[in-house]
């Protein structure tokens, strides 16, 4: 059986190449009058994909192949090659290239489709939607990245061809958080993004038509606009109601919070007065990416609460880059242990990155309980220096049972790997892994399953 060749970590990329194609597409914005969703098609672009010299009559100097590319040291090199390769390639061409890439290793089938199909979506975007139907499960995360590419170049035939494919998508958004099939971002809210970067105007009238996804493309058109005028972004919610307007009180909170501050605050003591706290914390989130001292500065004279605590960890782990020991004690002085022992997650493994001794020295600051026990299981995941024997001892003190079996374990796992016998000797003896969990350890596998090592897996 054949192992679905994008694994997490491909989520995480997802979009970021899609993004970057799309952004090199938006200077001159469409016609996007027409009504048939496959106009940029195999005809209408055949001559501009199949270029190969430059305006000088001159050969291009691109690579020929994916082996030449491969072959080329240093990986920012190979991603411009590939950029350069597909740019040059015709649409049917492109489709040869799709077939080729199931015998790539997976870190290269990751890029290298994320590159192929943003450009696909380009000159043929109707020929990869449905390419990508014959690739099964592996077809959804490529999706994504056709629909931003085509709604960068032609977000009025994208925003049609989604409206009349529903089904296509239907994972898309289903999943909390980020982009991509699995990530929370559905299309509605990508083709707006690409839209309103090219026509505010005209995404936010779409936006407007829409029954379903209409809050999340209406808060991304004003979270677009917002990137760069935050009040005209504002001016844009007067047309909106309810969870529409919640939503992109927030957007332009958050932009507005990164550009002026000052006028931030101004702008959210206009709103309505339940919705400050939200929009204050997206404002402090905002902020907290430019200058993390002043946003934890403003976040302790907050009221303390859900907003407040939706946006601690952000703050947290921003401060954390440049003063763990500080973003630490902003985090000891909140009230909630269970925002605190969430936004431990965003300051344990920074820190351990920074000083690991200090660390652990915060972590055992606090007294026995959930704190303290996100703290340590943190450090432990995240600490690649400590030898293992270490970590595990670490682990033995978390007071919550399965927190401690599983902290143990990646621990031991990580024994197991370094120092074989006194791991075996150790986990043999211990009574709080699972028998099943003892097994996949000593015999190399991973701990939670995961067996064998399929086809396009390194």
């Amino acid at each position: 059986m054949k192992n679905p060749w994008f694994l997490p970590s491909a989520m995480l990329l997802l979009g970021a190449v899609g993004g970057f194609l799309s952004g090199r597409n938006t200077s001159s914005p469409p016609d996007s009058s027409g009504d048939d969703a496959s106009r940029p098609t195999r005809s209408a672009q055949r001559s501009d994909a199949s270029r190969t010299a430059d305006a000088s009559g001159k050969r291009s100097s691109r690579l020929d192949s994916m082996d030449e590319i491969n072959r080329l040291p240093g990986n920012s090199n190979r991603i411009q090659a590939l950029i350069a390769f597909y740019s040059g390639l015709s649409p049917e061409q492109l489709e040869n290239e799709a077939r080729k890439l199931e015998s790539l290793p997976m870190n290269e089938r990751i890029m290298a489709s994320f590159l192929l199909f943003g450009r696909w979506a380009e000159v043929d975007p109707t020929a990869a939607m449905s390419f990508s139907s014959t690739m099964g499960f592996s077809g959804m995360f490529v999706r994504p990245t056709i629909l931003q590419s085509w709604a960068s170049v032609d977000p009025a035939n994208a925003a049609k061809y989604y409206a009349d494919n529903p089904r296509e998508f239907a994972m898309m958004g289903m999943m909390g958080g980020g982009r991509g099939p699995m990530g929370g971002q559905g299309g509605a809210s990508i083709i707006a993004g690409e839209w309103a970067r090219q026509d505010p105007a005209g995404a936010l009238a779409w936006a407007n038509t829409l029954t379903t996804e209409k809050s999340q493309a209406l808060s991304s058109v004003v979270g677009e606009v917002a990137k760069t005028d935050p009040k005209k972004a504002a001016e844009m919610l007067s047309g909106m109601s309810g969870g529409d307007l919640r939503d992109a009180y927030s957007r332009v909170a958050e932009q507005y919070g990164a550009s002026n501050f000052d006028e931030a605050q101004a702008w959210i003591r206009s709103l309505p007065a339940d919705q400050q706290a939200d929009a204050l914390a997206s404002a402090i989130g905002g902020l907290s990416n430019k200058d993390p001292q002043a946003a934890a500065k403003q976040l302790s004279q907050m009221q303390d609460g859900d907003a407040k605590n939706d946006v601690l960890g952000e703050v947290v782990g921003d401060w954390a880059r440049v003063n763990p020991s500080a973003a630490g004690e902003l985090l000891k002085s909140q009230k909630d242990p269970d925002a605190q022992r969430e936004a431990m997650r965003d300051l344990m493994p920074t820190w351990v990155g920074q000083n690991s001794a200090a660390a652990l020295e915060y972590a055992n600051s606090y007294e026995a309980g959930p704190v303290r026990d996100s703290a340590l299981q943190s450090y432990v995941w995240s600490n690649q220096s400590a030898p293992p024997a270490d970590l595990v001892k670490v682990a033995e003190t978390i007071t919550d049972e399965g927190d401690r079996n599983r902290t143990i374990g990646i621990a031991a796992s990580r024994w197991m790997r370094e120092d074989p016998e006194p791991a075996k000797a150790y986990i043999q003896q211990n009574t709080s892994i699972p028998d099943e969990a003892k097994q996949r350890i000593l015999s190399g596998e991973p701990m939670w399953g995961g067996r064998g090592r399929g086809r396009g897996r390194d």
